[in-house]
C-alpha cells in the first residue's frame, strides 16, 4: 500500500511458523483492508477489527505511514521511515544520478542511499587538503576510479575552485584531476617564504574553521576516491618534493559521528605539528572534540586544552583543522550531532625522531562502530628488503581495560591498555602478526624513514583495516608517477586471490589461519593507468604504498564500512 491510496485488496502477513487448522489464516496474523487493521483469533478465522487513525502496515499494525512509502513534489522525496513512525524528506540530487519515484519510496538511482552498500564504494565525497611543508609547484590532486560499467559524470565544487568542474571518468578507467591547493588548509603559502623547497611554518597561522574549505565531488555512478597530498614526487627532472603521503577518501554515506584519531607527535628540533581535519556535510554539525592535544586559537575556536572537550559548529563544506602544540593528537576523540569526516596525520614528522628524513602523514579515520577486535599487521616491504622494512604500529583503545593478544607473541608488546584514548606503540617492526582485543581498537601503522632501513620510503601513515570488515573483491589506484608501487594482501590461508587475472601466491603467517602475499611492480596496471582489480573466494584485505626518492605514500586499498556489533 502506497501513502495517498486506499487500495480495497487485502493485505495479510503470517507472524511466526504456520499452525492452521484448516482455518482462514494463522492466529496473530495480520491483515490489511484499506486503513482497518484485521488479527486472526484462535479459532484460525480474521475476527478482531481495529480502525487505523492514518494507516495500516500488515506487519505493523497501526503506523503513521506505511514503509516505504512515498509521494514526490519536484526533487524532494517525502518518505516514509521504516518503522512507519513519520516522514522525512530528502532531496535527490541529479548530480548524483538521483530521481524521485514515489512507485520506489524516494530518491531512486545506482548512488541513491538505499543502492549504495556500506564500503568505500560511494558517489559523494569531500577531498580535504591538510597541512604540508611541500613546495606549492607541486600539485594537490584526486584520483577518481570509475568501478561502475558505465561513464560516470563527475562534478567538483567548494574548496579553492572559482567554478565548478565537471569530468567524464570511462567504465573501469581512473582519472586524476588536480586541484588548487587551499592555503588555508595546508598552512604554506610558498609565495610568502624566501625558501624555495617549502614553506616557514613558523609564519603560518592555526587554521581554525575553513568556511567552505572541502571539495564537494559527486558522480553519478559508484566510485572511489584517493587524494594525494602531494601528487608528484619531483618535477623538472630535479625538484624533489620531499613530503608526500595519500589517503583513501570515505563516501558520506559510510561516514560516522564518533572518532578516535590517530597522530604523531612533532619533531624535536623543529615546531611542525601533528594536525586533525574534520569536515561537516550537514549544516549546523555540532562538533565536540577532547584532544590529547593543547592547540592554539584558530579562526572560530579558542586554544584547546588537553583533556578539556570543547564543542564548534560546521555548515556542510566546512573544515576544522586543527594543529598540535608540540603535542601528540593520538586517541583524541570526536563527537558530532550529524556525521562527519575525519583525516588524522602530521605537517612533516620524522619517524623514529632523529632519523631522516621528515615526511607529511595523513589518512581518512574509521569511525568507532566500523572498528573492529581483530587484525593482521604486515610491514610495508622494499626492494632490498622484501619481507618489510620496519614501522611503527600504534593500537588505540576505544573503551577501558582493554586487552591485546598477539599470534605468534609480540616481545616486549604490551598486553593492556587502561583508558579509552590511550595507546600502545611499538617501534621498529618488521614481523607480521595478528592482534586480538577484548574490546575494538583502532590500529594505525607507520612507515620509517628513509634512513631506518631499505634506502628508500620516508614517513608515511595508513590504518589497518579490522578482519571484520574484509572484502572479496577491489578496485584500487595505484599511481604511476612513483617510482614503485606495492600492494599487500591479507588473506585466509587456502584462499585465492587474483590481481589483474593472475594468482598471487600466498605465504602463512605462522599458525594465524592468515597469509600475506605481496606484489611488486604494479605502476602500470592492465591499462596503463595505474587502476588495478582485485578479487578472491574469501573475504581480505589490501594495503596500497608506493615509493619516490626521499618520499612515500600508504593507504589501505578499500574495506567495508558495516556497523560491527562487539
Amino acid at each position: 500500500m502506497r501513502a495517498g491510496l486506499l487500495l480495497s485488496a487485502l493485505f495479510v502477513v503470517a507472524c511466526g511458523p504456520s499452525n492452521r487448522d484448516n482455518g482462514a489464516c494463522d492466529p496473530g496474523q495480520m491483515a490489511c483492508n484499506g486503513n482497518e487493521l484485521q488479527t486472526c483469533g484462535d479459532n484460525g478465522q480474521f475476527q478482531d477489527s481495529q480502525a487505523c487513525a492514518q494507516a495500516c502496515s500488515p506487519t505493523l499494525g497501526c503506523v503513521v505511514c506505511v514503509p516505504s512509502s512515498a509521494t514526490c513534489n519536484g526533487d524532494v522525496a517525502h518518505a516514509c521511515n521504516s518503522d512507519g513512525t513519520g516522514y522525512t524528506d530528502e532531496t535527490c540530487d541529479s548530480a548524483l544520478g538521483e530521481t524521485c519515484d514515489p512507485t520506489q519510496g524516494g530518491c531512486t538511482g545506482p548512488c541513491a542511499a538505499k543502492t549504495l552498500g556500506q564500503s568505500y564504494i560511494g558517489c559523494e565525497y569531500y577531498p580535504t587538503v591538510t597541512g604540508n611543508v611541500v613546495g606549492d609547484d607541486f600539485s594537490y590532486a584526486v584520483a577518481i576510479s570509475n568501478t561502475s560499467a558505465t561513464v560516470a559524470t563527475v562534478t567538483i565544487d567548494g574548496g579553492a575552485l572559482t567554478a565548478a568542474i565537471v569530468v567524464m571518468v570511462q567504465p573501469n578507467q581512473v582519472l586524476v584531476q588536480k586541484l588548487p591547493w587551499q592555503q588555508a588548509l595546508k598552512m604554506c603559502n610558498e609565495a610568502d617564504t624566501p625558501e624555495s623547497s617549502g614553506c616557514n611554518f613558523a609564519a603560518m597561522a592555526e587554521p581554525g574553521i575553513v568556511t567552505k574549505g572541502a571539495y564537494h565531488l559527486r558522480s553519478d555512478n559508484p566510485i572511489t576516491l584517493y587524494q594525494f597530498n602531494a601528487l608528484e614526487y619531483v618535477i623538472n627532472g630535479t625538484q624533489d618534493s620531499f613530503s608526500n603521503d595519500a589517503s583513501l577518501m570515505l563516501p558520506t554515506n559510510v561516514w560516522r559521528s564518533s572518532y578516535y584519531s590517530a597522530s604523531y607527535p612533532g619533531i624535536a628540533a623543529a615546531s611542525y605539528p601533528g594536525l586533525i581535519a574534520i569536515t561537516a556535510t550537514q549544516p549546523s554539525t555540532m562538533v565536540t572534540i577532547n584532544s590529547r592535544a593543547t592547540t592554539g586559537a584558530g579562526t572560530g575556536i579558542g586554544p584547546i586544552t588537553a583533556g578539556t572537550p570543547q564543542t564548534v559548529m560546521l555548515n556542510a563544506g566546512d573544515v576544522l583543522e586543527l594543529t598540535s602544540d608540540g603535542g601528540d593528537f593520538t586517541g583524541s576523540k570526536i563527537d558530532s550531532s550529524s556525521p562527519v569526516q575525519v583525516i588524522g596525520g602530521h605537517y612533516c614528522t620524522t619517524i623514529p625522531d632523529g632519523v631522516a628524513a621528515c615526511d607529511h602523514l595523513e589518512e581518512s579515520m574509521f569511525g568507532v562502530d566500523t572498528l573492529g577486535t581483530t587484525y593482521v599487521i604486515n610491514a610495508p616491504a622494499v626492494a632490498s628488503i622484501p619481507n618489510g622494512k620496519v614501522e611503527a604500529i600504534r593500537i588505540v583503545a576505544t573503551q577501558p581495560g582493554t586487552t591485546l593478544t598477539y599470534d605468534p607473541p609480540q616481545s616486549g608488546a604490551a598486553t593492556t591498555i587502561a583508558n579509552a584514548g590511550d595507546f600502545i606503540e611499538i617501534d621498529n617492526n618488521s614481523a607480521s602478526f595478528k592482534v586480538t582485543a577484548n574490546n575494538k581498537i583502532l590500529v594505525a601503522q607507520y612507515m620509517e624513514g628513509q634512513q631506518a632501513g631499505g634506502d628508500q620510503g620516508d614517513p608515511a601513515m595508513t590504518l589497518a583495516v579490522p578482519v571484520e570488515q574484509f572484502r572479496t573483491s577491489y578496485a584500487f589506484h595505484a599511481p604511476t608517477t612513483y617510482t614503485s608501487n606495492y600492494v599487500d594482501i591479507t588473506a585466509p590461508t587456502g584462499a585465492t586471490i587474483m590481481l589483474d587475472g593472475v594468482a598471487v601466491p600466498l605465504t602463512a603467517i605462522g599458525t594465524t589461519g592468515y597469509s600475506l602475499g605481496r606484489a611488486r611492480s604494479i605502476n602500470a596496471g592492465p591499462a596503463n593507468d595505474g587502476n588495478h582489480a582485485i578479487t578472491g573466494d574469501q573475504g581480505f584485505a589490501i594495503s596500497v604504498y608506493g615509493y619516490g626518492q626521499y618520499t612515500s605514500y600508504w593507504y589501505p586499498g578499500g574495506l567495508n564500512l558495516t556497523s560491527v556489533i562487539n
